[in-house]
C-alpha cells in the first residue's frame, strides 16, 4: 500500500475522482451512458475497450477537455461545472499525457517542462529548472533536456511529456493511450516510467490496450463498451475469469 493511500489525512478527503450518472452527447451519437466510477486516493485504473467504446471521451471529461451534458462529475473535492475558475482548479492538480506528445516545438524539452510551473504555480526560473531537471531525471532523459522535440525519439518525447505533467506536481495523472502512436521498441521504455510512478503510489486513470501493463499495474481493470462500462473488477479477475460475454470476446481477440 502507497504511504499516502494509509494517511488518514488524505483519506478524510474523499475520493480522488466520482463520476455519478454521467452522460455526454456528440450530436446525436450517444458517447457516455450512465458512467458511474469512483477512483480511491493513490488507486491506479487502467480503461480499456474497442476502438469507439468511450473511453478517451471519458478520460477527457475529467478535466474537462470534454463537457458532459448530464450526471456530476468531482475531481479532487471540485466539481466540474461550466464555472471556468473550478476547470482551472481542477486542472492545476490533474496531470495528462495524450497519444501525440503535445510538446510546444520552438521550447527545449527543459523550457516545455519548466513554462507551466513558472506561469501557472508562479515558481522562481531558478526553481522551475531544478524542479524539471529532477523529473527529467527521473524519466531517464536528463541529457535531453536543452534538446528541441524534433531531435527525439517518439519514446522520449512521450517520457519528456510525463516529466512536464509531473513538474506541476499533480495529484491525479491521466494517460490517454501513451503509447498507441510509438513503435513497439519504444513502448516498453515509456511503459516503465509509468510503472515507476504507479509504485509510487500516484492516482493514475490509464486508457491503454497494453493488456500486460493492465495485469502488472492496475488495482481495478475498467472494460467499456458502447459508451457503456460493461465490467469493473481486479485485474486476475478480469482475465481469468471475466464476467460478462462482451469482457470474453474482447480478451480473446486482444490476447491472441
Amino acid at each position: 500500500m502507497s504511504d499516502h493511500m494509509s494517511d488518514p489525512a488524505q483519506d478524510a478527503e474523499g475520493p480522488a475522482i466520482e463520476m455519478i450518472g454521467v452522460n455526454k452527447w456528440f450530436g446525436a451519437y450517444h458517447a457516455l451512458r450512465d458512467i458511474d466510477l469512483i477512483v480511491a486516493r493513490g488507486e491506479r485504473i487502467v480503461i480499456c475497450g474497442p476502438s469507439g467504446s468511450g473511453k478517451s471521451t471519458l478520460i477527457r471529461c475529467l478535466n474537462r477537455l470534454e463537457a458532459h451534458q448530464s450526471g456530476r462529475i468531482i475531481v479532487d473535492g471540485i466539481e466540474l461545472t461550466a464555472d471556468l475558475r473550478r476547470i482551472d482548479e481542477v486542472r492545476r492538480e490533474v496531470g495528462m499525457v495524450f497519444q501525440h506528445f503535445n510538446l510546444f516545438p520552438h521550447l527545449t524539452i527543459l523550457e516545455n517542462c519548466t513554462l507551466a510551473p513558472i506561469h501557472v504555480r508562479k515558481l522562481a526560473r531558478a526553481e522551475a529548472e531544478e524542479l524539471a531537471s529532477a523529473y527529467l531525471r527521473k524519466v531517464q532523459i536528463a541529457e535531453q533536456a536543452d534538446k528541441y522535440p524534433g531531435q527525439l525519439s517518439g519514446g522520449q518525447q512521450q517520457r519528456a511529456a510525463i516529466a512536464r505533467a509531473l513538474c506541476m506536481s499533480p495529484k491525479i495523472m491521466l494517460f490517454d493511450e501513451p503509447t498507441s502512436a510509438l513503435d513497439p521498441e519504444m513502448v516498453k521504455e515509456v511503459l516503465e516510467t509509468i510503472i515507476g510512478l504507479a509504485e509510487e503510489g500516484m492516482t493514475m486513470v490509464c486508457v491503454t490496450h497494453e493488456m500486460g501493463f493492465a495485469r502488472q499495474v492496475a488495482d481495478r481493470v475498467v472494460f467499456m463498451d458502447d459508451g457503456a462500462i460493461v465490467e469493473i473488477n481486479r485485474p486476475e479477475a478480469f482475465f481469468t475469469a471475466p464476467k460478462h460475454e462482451r469482457t470474453r470476446l474482447f480478451l480473446g481477440q486482444i490476447l491472441k
